[in-house]
């Protein structure tokens, strides 16, 4: 059978299961998209490549399978970086096609042209550049396989336009793979197996700290088993917010730079850390000198470059989480009581809650917005944020229940990640609510988006938290600026009731607490139409506890 590149690859796609493709057309791409049109994959028309990065992003996120956008070349390439570069930071399987020039006019500035290869060369965890229309079903099964195994990543795949529209006699997609110096990690060292569990069985003051690795590592119900089993106080990274229920007893919440108090002080106080899918990172560690000064540490994630790279540990075990933690759950003795470290715990709990005060300025604590949005999804949604304070106030007073339910920008900190990635997520989950907890600020950044959900009667939901200041940044300028507040008020804004209503969707606007509870109501109720909601909430309110950079964790900002 003789198949144009363009109809190859979409059968490829189909061999892997892909049922979703998130793109924007152009010339380079002008043949897949012709194939696209006959094919039963569905394809969702973003309005802006960087918003099919952060959807396909969101739609791994959420079904822990590979997300696929598409762009064409130049321009269109070089804005899925952004993209490229969030999914790559927070460890997220994707693969990404690029329409490239025709084969002859690479590397002589043709229109359109870019090297987006060498451009996201650091960025991915592999890349690929297409020479001959026969390689297309290897290279596609090598990509979708680099891309969902071990710790997972993005990959890119070039394509040039001529190979596209070059017909071939179309071999069967190949099933078997065989990348050299690429194997795929089972087991573990179970020596170090034993020897953690003899650690965790002794530990007197205890905590498990958890990351993203728990929750794309499908681990969640292990860390639960282990912490129950042991009843282990566990703190979690950003990434890992839902891989622990946040209404257990046993949970601390987010630990670092915007950590809870009570976490921050049980990782200085423990005398093991059990530290889970996580690579010790900058906000979560603060001083490392004095980062969990009296624990041993254990450290359990795919990635053996991860282990030692920021804190030396004492058992590392590389493997899959999933797998380590159920070898060492079957060797662990069970506690029936709390003990004093509980106790420990549990007075600053008391004494150190999170909370907040009421508005000067008669306006609406944003807080309350997040607090209302957990009670009334009872933990049953799923939480997109943007970046900023509206991601930590998220963070810290929604109590998620269910893995995968916390689609968020860690490591690279993306503004304008929020609403594509709502609406990567409700493709996925269409039966679940979808919220966008945002920024004015980092909204106004894929703002556009909003274009694609009306298209496709996405009724994700949008809480606008409005303080018309970028507020981490206005927080860091009061903090460690003497309060000169450099080019961060945003007061002159859009209308985004009207923005909303223009794009045809729904809009609204909240300046009383005692109306944030009927409007979130109205917002759950809708079933066909995007929902933007403008809360005006107090412009000065910041983000507390915070630990300011390079300090160490129990020094602590706020209220005490």
């Amino acid at each position: 059978m003789k198949l144009k590149g363009a109809q190859i690859l979409l059968q490829c796609l189909k061999e892997e299961g892909v049922d979703t493709i998130f793109g924007y057309p152009g010339g380079s791409v002008l043949p897949i998209y012709d194939a696209i049109y006959g094919s039963d994959i569905r394809h969702i028309l973003v309005r802006h490549e960087q918003g099919a990065a952060h959807a396909a992003d969101a739609y791994a996120r959420v079904t822990g399978k590979t997300g696929v956008c598409i762009a064409t070349s130049g321009p269109g390439a070089t804005n899925l970086v952004t993209g490229i570069a969030t999914a790559n930071m927070d460890s997220v399987p994707m693969v990404c096609f690029t329409g490239q020039v025709a084969s002859p006019l690479i590397g002589k500035d043709a229109f359109q042209e870019a090297d987006i290869t060498g451009i996201t060369m650091p960025i991915t965890k592999h890349n690929y550049v297409l020479e001959r229309t026969e390689d297309l079903p290897r290279i596609v099964k090598e990509a979708f396989h680099i891309a969902s195994t071990n710790r997972p990543g993005p990959v890119v795949i070039d394509l040039p336009k001529d190979l596209m529209e070059k017909e071939i006699e179309y071999q069967p997609y190949p099933h078997e793979i065989n990348l050299r110096g690429y194997r795929v990690m089972k087991g573990c060292n179970y020596g170090q197996v034993v020897s953690a569990t003899e650690l965790i069985n002794k530990a007197e003051r205890p905590v498990i700290y958890a990351g993203g690795g728990v929750v794309s590592g499908e681990a969640s119900e292990e860390l639960r088993e282990l912490a129950v089993k042991r009843k282990i106080p566990v703190t979690t990274t950003l990434m890992g917010m839902s891989a622990f229920p946040g209404s257990n007893y046993l949970s601390l919440g987010m630990l670092g730079m915007h950590g809870t108090r009570y976490a921050n002080y049980a990782i200085g106080e423990c005398d093991l850390l059990i530290a889970i899918g996580v690579r010790f990172d900058d906000r979560v560690t603060g001083k490392i000198a004095e980062f969990a000064p009296h624990a041993r540490i254990i450290h359990i994630d795919i990635d053996a470059a991860e282990i030692g790279k920021n804190v030396d540990v004492h058992i590392p075990i590389v493997g899959q989480v999933k797998e380590v933690l159920q070898a060492i759950n079957k060797r662990l003795d069970p506690v029936e009581e709390y003990s004093e470290w509980h106790k420990i715990i549990d007075r600053w709990k008391a004494k150190y809650p999170l909370r907040y005060g009421r508005s000067g300025e008669g306006r609406i604590m944003p807080q309350h917005v997040v607090e209302k949005i957990s009670e009334l999804t009872q933990g049953e949604a799923i939480i997109t944020t943007e970046v900023g304070q509206n991601q930590m106030w998220a963070a810290h007073y929604y109590k998620f229940k269910n893995p995968r339910s916390f689609i968020t920008s860690g490591g690279l900190g993306t503004m304008g990640f929020g609403l594509p990635a709502a609406i990567g997520a409700k493709i996925a989950c269409p039966h679940l609510p979808v919220i966008d907890i945002a920024g004015d600020g980092s909204i106004q950044m894929n703002i556009q988006e909003l274009g694609t959900a009306i298209a496709y009667q996405l009724p994700v939901i949008v809480c606008i938290l409005n303080n018309q200041y970028l507020g981490m940044v206005r927080q860091w300028q009061s903090l460690f600026y003497g309060g000169r507040f450099s080019h961060t008020d945003i007061s002159v804004q859009p209308d985004f009731v009207k923005l909303a209503e223009a794009y045809g969707a729904v809009g609204m606007r909240v300046k009383d607490h005692q109306d944030v509870d009927g409007a979130l109501r109205e917002a759950l109720q809708e079933s066909k139409r995007p929902v933007v909601i403008d809360f005006w909430v107090d412009r000065m309110a910041d983000v507390y506890p915070m630990v300011a950079p390079g300090e160490s964790l129990l020094n602590m900002l706020g209220e005490e």
